[in-house]
């Protein structure tokens, strides 16, 4: 049986797109994220519309005309975006209140800009992986931590993509995440078994294995942790009933807090005893066993 060397969980508050095109909202997200969730980092979403949509994608109705904030898909979209000095000022703002800062990028020229921020971590979703653009850019010129999701992605595309970045001697600042995609997800469609592999695979090539979870609750991102990936993201937001497409999929702050917490106390129960018995247990040993004569 192969011993998991358990890190310390990292949690990862994803507010996507849920601040609502509002930088206000965006704070308060962070705020309550650190100060009340107890979370490590928070992350964005950065998109070149025009680049990353063609104009018909751009030009159509939103699919789901009830969480729209334009009359096409692209002045939806474009509704949401902050463009690189917001973002600027979102990253000061989390290193005053001390969180980690972090963007999803979906393009290469949302990658180049957010790079330009220098933030501990990029994330790639699901969705670019296969961009190998971008990601060759971001290997010769980003030297911070990349985080790759692997949701709607083939084992054969998985190792593709990992030696990607052991050809470029990036793997050791690679981070991947056990993923479904789908907004929520069902429990059957987890797959949290999945994360065994990519640890006996790669947990000696890349960083981290993490998990990026869009089901409902949070038992779970702790059985999640218990297989051995540290590094856990949800979506977050304050309202659930908010108008958008992922909040059904987010956690509210009570749920991150609960999150941040049981991890903490999981990692703190995942080890063996140091001694047969424990000073808490002498007391009751002296007390309770039974005495053979």
């Amino acid at each position: 049986m192969k011993i998991i060397n358990y890190k310390k969980p990292f949690v990862i508050a994803e507010i996507g797109c849920n601040h609502k095109g509002d930088i206000e909202i965006a704070k308060e997200l962070v705020k309550v994220a650190k100060i009340f969730c107890n979370a490590d980092a928070v992350k964005f979403q950065k998109r070149n519309n025009k680049e990353l949509l063609t104009e018909d994608q751009y030009k159509a109705p939103h699919p789901n005309p009830v969480n729209s904030y334009g009359d096409t898909y692209g002045s939806h979209r474009e509704f949401l975006e902050f463009d690189i000095e917001q973002h600027r000022t979102l990253k000061a703002y989390c290193e005053e209140i001390g969180i980690v800062y972090s963007t999803s990028v979906w393009d290469t020229t949302s990658a180049k800009e957010i790079a330009s921020l220098n933030p501990d971590f990029i994330k790639i979703p699901s969705a670019c992986n296969n961009h190998f653009e971008m990601l060759e850019w971001l290997c010769k010129n980003y030297f911070g931590e990349i985080h790759i999701s692997t949701g709607m992605t083939s084992k054969d595309e998985i190792e593709t993509l990992i030696n990607f970045f052991v050809e470029r001697k990036r793997n050791q600042d690679l981070v991947v995440y056990n993923c479904t995609s789908g907004y929520p997800v069902p429990f059957a469609d987890v797959c949290l078994l999945d994360i065994t592999l990519l640890i006996n695979k790669y947990s000696d090539i890349v960083k981290h294995i993490g998990f990026s979870g869009h089901h409902l609750g949070i038992a779970v991102d702790i059985a999640a942790y218990t297989l051995g990936a540290n590094i856990i993201e949800r979506h977050y937001t304050i309202d659930r009933t908010w108008k958008g497409t992922d909040h059904a999929a987010s956690l509210e702050p009570m749920g991150l807090r609960k999150l941040s917490r049981d991890l903490k106390a999981v990692n703190q129960a995942l080890s063996f005893k140091q001694k047969d018995i424990l000073e808490i247990e002498q007391v009751q040993r002296d007390k309770l066993k039974y005495r053979t004569k």
